[in-house]
Order: structure tokens, then sequence, then C-alpha cells
């Protein structure tokens, strides 16, 4: 009996010591994809930001990239054209509009946009 009792405590810690084991590998492995998740979020900004800065030169663009003005943010920038000014913001994939830059959409679609001359005096 007292081996018996042994036996299975023997099986009993080592059952803990596995799952001991097992626990803290999750969280090795919880913490990594924590850091590959950042660490492509922050690719997927760096190639959003390097396309911002090619798109008025690509053939796909629709105004004269000469007349292009980069913001950077909120929005990426302005055309000027001959008879409009046009507010661009570029996005690749599933990106999707800030909230502050949907914001900025629907003021301009309302045309809620004023022009402010301001003199020192």
């Amino acid at each position: 009996m007292e081996i018996l009792t042994i036996v299975l405590a023997g099986i009993i810690l080592g059952l803990f010591l596995v799952l001991w084991l097992k626990n803290k590998e999750l969280n090795i492995l919880k913490e990594l994809h924590k850091e590959l998740r950042f660490s492509h979020k922050s690719n997927a900004v760096k190639h959003g930001q390097s396309f911002e800065q090619l798109f008025p030169f690509m053939s796909s663009y629709p105004f004269d990239s000469n007349n292009f003005r980069f913001i950077g943010s909120p929005i990426d920038g302005i055309s000027f054209e001959e008879d409009s000014i046009v507010f661009v913001e570029f996005k690749t994939g599933s990106s999707q509009l800030s909230k502050k830059q949907r914001k900025i959409r629907d003021l301009i679609n309302s045309k809620q946009v004023e022009w402010k001359e301001i003199r020192e005096k």
C-alpha cells in the first residue's frame, strides 16, 4: 500500500510538473505571438508610408503629380487642380480611414470648408 501511495504521489507530481512546464511554454508562445503581431503592424505602417510617397507618381494616380502637396497627417495631401482642390488619402490593402480622417471627409462632403487669410499686424 505504501509503494502504491508513493507511485501515485510521483505520478501526480510528474503531471503537475508537466502542466507547469506547458503553461510556461504557452506564456512564452503568447508573448512571441504578441511581438510578431506588433512587428507585422509596424511593417504594414512602414509599407503604407512608403507607398504614400510614391503613389502620386504612379500611372494610376488620377491627377497631375506636380500639383500634389504632401501633408502627412491627418490626411496624406492636397492636389491643387485647375478647377478643384482635392484632399487625398492613400490606402493600401484593407486599411481603413481613421476616426479623424472620416470626420475630415464628412466635413468636406458637407461643404464645411473655409478660406481664412490671416495677417500679422
